[in-house]
């Protein structure tokens, strides 16, 4: 299994995320012309340790989380559209002459490959796409490379295959993310044009932050803190366990305080790693403002999330919703998947390459 980051028309298949805590599937289908509709999705949980900072550590935890989400998600399709975590795949944008064929392309690739991977070329799946014209020379057209260890795309695969499923797409999860997040700044004033809008992840251990201007990538970058620190707050509080404040944070189980002297604390601290955060950003790029950001991961959720992180930065803030403007089938409840939108950014992506052109 290669890489497929770029490749063309795929046939009807879902998306499957493996992220740090949970399994997402999600199967979108088309509604009429340029419309869409969430046909159906299911969160497993994982179990503790079955991933570590998006590697697979326990392949037999992760196959049967995914068996039991497939057996609920309740789809005919066998076909998955899966990612690399960003971590673990080199992207590089080259410029080459626009003058070369396609095998001529591919040598190149390869020579520029070899220069900026660490490892040797046999131990890598490779990807690259010609991106377009050189902004600075017209006989010169720029290609961006993707290359990640092959023991990272085999992990994956073998999971879909144990699991009974096959992977007929290879993303890098910060793609399927953009590709979905590119349906929400659709929906921002003017399509979004000529703004910076910062895209706040916010997972279990990590909160990965990129800005995007006109669909491309201009900043990124990846701080440790994440949702597991609400958890370990409410373990050092309350002496509770792990498992027991995961339960409580989700149903709501906990005591009168829990508000001011933890919840609010928290975000607050959130809102303070998203200003550093951008403020590494207007230090390290041309760039001196941004003018929207889209919350996602599982605690972009938490009721106010968005007005603390506004007030603390002054940009506009917003949870990102990539579903908005799609249809959905009877048998999801629209309440669950406003709240669950956030976590499923990545799968959306995935899910929406069944429509590649």
């Amino acid at each position: 299994m290669q890489l497929d980051i770029f490749s063309p028309k795929a046939p009807p298949l879902f998306g499957l995320d493996i992220s740090s805590s949970s399994v997402k599937m999600l199967e979108i289908v088309e509604a009429g012309k340029g419309a869409y509709r969430v046909e159906r999705y299911v969160i497993e949980p994982l179990p503790r340790d079955a991933t570590v900072d998006g590697n697979i550590s326990n392949l037999e935890m992760v196959v049967e989380s995914v068996k039991r989400g497939y057996k609920r998600l309740g789809t005919r399709s066998k076909h998955v559209a899966m990612a690399v975590p960003t971590g673990a795949v080199i992207t590089k944008k080259i410029i080459v002459p626009a003058s070369l064929r396609e095998t001529e392309l591919e040598v190149q690739v390869e020579s520029e490959a070899n220069q900026y991977i660490p490892f040797a070329l046999e131990e890598v799946n490779l990807d690259f796409q010609v991106v377009g014209p050189s902004p600075t020379s017209p006989d010169e057209q720029e290609v961006m490379i993707a290359a990640t260890r092959k023991e990272k795309v085999e992990d994956r695969v073998a999971v879909a295959e144990s699991a009974g499923l096959k992977a007929m797409v290879m993303d890098i999860e910060s793609f399927a993310q953009q590709a979905a997040l590119g349906l929400v700044v659709s929906q921002l004033p003017g399509a979004g044009k000529d703004l910076n809008v910062a895209i706040v992840d916010i997972g279990a251990n990590v909160m990965n932050v990129s800005v995007m201007r006109n669909e491309q990538s201009v900043y990124t970058r990846e701080q440790a803190f994440g949702g597991n620190q609400l958890t370990q707050d409410i373990v050092a509080r309350y002496g509770m366990s792990v498992e027991e404040a995961e339960s409580a944070k989700r149903s709501g189980g906990l005591p009168d305080d829990f508000e001011t002297e933890v919840l609010r604390p928290f975000m607050e601290n959130l809102s303070m790693e998203v200003q550093r955060a951008l403020q590494f950003f207007f230090t390290s790029t041309q760039y001196h403002s941004v003018d929207q950001i889209l919350l996602a991961g599982g605690s972009a959720v938490i009721p106010g999330m968005d007005e603390v992180v506004q007030t603390r930065t002054q940009v506009p803030a917003m949870v990102a919703n990539p579903f908005a403007a799609m249809q959905a089938s009877p048998r999801i409840q629209m309440k669950k998947l406003m709240v669950d939108a956030p976590s499923l950014i990545v799968a959306c992506g995935l899910a929406m390459r069944r429509f590649d052109p």
